[in-house]
C-alpha cells in the first residue's frame, strides 16, 4: 500500500468499491436522461421501460468510465501522492489495477446487456451510439491515444453526456429526433462539462507535470475560469431564448436554479484553487442535477 493510502482510515472492500464508483458524479448520468424524458413527455411519447433502461445504461457507463479513469490515470502517473482531488482507489492501494480493470469490464458488460434491450426498442442507431459510448468510456483515459490527455475531454463530455445522452433517451421513447431534443440537450451538455472544467482547473499544475494536456492546461487558470462562466451563460441562455420564442415557463428553470449556481460561481470568481475546489466540484455536480431536473420539468410542461 502506498504512503498516501496510509493517510486515510482502513476501508472494507465494499467501501473501496464505493469510493471508486464516485457517487457524486452520477448526477452526470441522471440529468440528461431526465431531460430526454421531459422532451418525450412534451411530445406525448413517454415510455417508462425505455426511460428506465436509458437511466440504468447511463449510470453504468458513468461508473465504467470512473473505473477506467481510476486505473488508467494511475498507470499513466497522473494520480500520485501529490493528487489534489478526492482519493482514488487504485492510487491509494485499496484496489489493484487488475481488480479495477475487472470491475470496469464487468460494469461495461452490464451496460451492454441493458443496451441489447435499447437496441431492440430503438434499432441500429442505438447500437451505434451504444458502442461509441462504451469505447469512449475506455479510451477517455485508456488506449494508445487517450482523448482526455489531448484536450478533448470537454468536447467528449459535452457530446456524450449532453447531446448523445439526452437525444438517445428521447429517441428510444419517441422513435425519432426533433429540434426540441437537440435544443434541450445543449444546456445539459454545458452544465455537465462545467463539472469537468472545475476538475481540470484544480489539477492544472499536477496535470501539466504528468504530461496530461487538458483544456485547462492549455487555457491556464484565468482562461479556464472564463470557460466555466461561458458554459454557465450558454446553459442559462437557451431557456431564456426559448421564453422569447414563445415557450412558456422556460425562464423558470433559470430562476429556480440560481441558488444552486451561487456556490460554484462565487468560488470561480473568487479565485478558489487547489484542494479548496473539491467542495466546489461537488456543488457544481449538484447544480448540474438541480438545473437538469428543473429544465426537464419545464420542457415536459411547455
Amino acid at each position: 500500500m502506498s504512503a498516501a493510502a496510509g493517510a486515510i482510515a482502513p476501508m472494507s472492500r465494499f467501501q473501496a468499491w464505493k469510493l471508486a464508483v464516485r457517487l457524486p458524479t452520477l448526477t452526470a448520468a441522471v440529468a440528461p436522461v431526465a431531460v430526454g424524458t421531459g422532451a418525450a413527455i412534451h411530445h406525448g411519447a413517454f415510455d417508462l421501460l425505455p426511460a428506465l433502461a436509458a437511466l440504468a445504461g447511463a449510470i453504468l457507463l458513468q461508473i465504467g468510465a470512473n473505473f477506467a479513469n481510476d486505473v488508467f490515470d494511475f498507470k499513466r502517473g497522473a494520480d500520485t501522492a501529490e493528487r489534489l482531488g478526492p482519493p482514488r482507489a487504485t492510487q491509494m492501494g485499496l484496489l489493484t489495477p487488475r481488480e479495477m480493470l475487472t470491475g470496469m469490464w464487468a460494469v461495461l458488460g452490464l451496460a451492454t446487456l441493458v443496451g441489447v434491450y435499447l437496441v431492440y426498442v430503438g434499432g441500429w442507431p442505438i447500437l451505434a451510439l451504444g458502442l461509441a459510448s462504451i469505447a469512449g468510456a475506455v479510451i477517455y483515459t485508456g488506449g494508445p491515444w487517450p482523448i482526455g490527455y489531448h484536450a478533448l475531454g470537454d468536447v467528449f463530455t459535452f457530446v456524450f453526456f449532453g447531446l448523445v445522452a439526452v437525444m438517445g433517451t428521447y429517441y428510444v421513447q419517441a422513435g425519432e429526433l426533433t429540434g426540441l431534443a437537440l435544443a434541450a440537450a445543449i444546456p445539459v451538455g454545458c452544465t455537465v462539462t462545467m463539472i469537468l472544467v472545475v476538475n481540470n482547473l484544480r489539477d492544472i499544475g499536477t496535470d501539466r507535470s504528468a504530461g496530461k494536456t487538458t483544456l485547462g492546461v492549455i487555457m491556464g487558470d484565468r482562461g479556464t475560469r472564463a470557460w466555466f462562466l461561458v458554459l454557465l451563460g450558454t446553459a442559462f441562455a437557451i431557456p431564456l431564448v426559448a421564453t422569447f420564442l414563445g415557450v412558456p415557463w422556460a425562464w423558470l428553470a433559470v430562476i429556480a436554479a440560481l441558488p444552486a449556481a451561487r456556490v460554484p460561481v462565487r468560488a470561480i470568481l473568487a479565485g478558489t484553487e487547489g484542494r479548496a475546489l473539491n467542495p466546489v466540484l461537488k456543488a457544481t455536480a449538484r447544480f448540474n442535477l438541480v438545473f437538469g431536473l428543473l429544465w426537464a420539468w419545464v420542457v415536459a410542461i411547455s
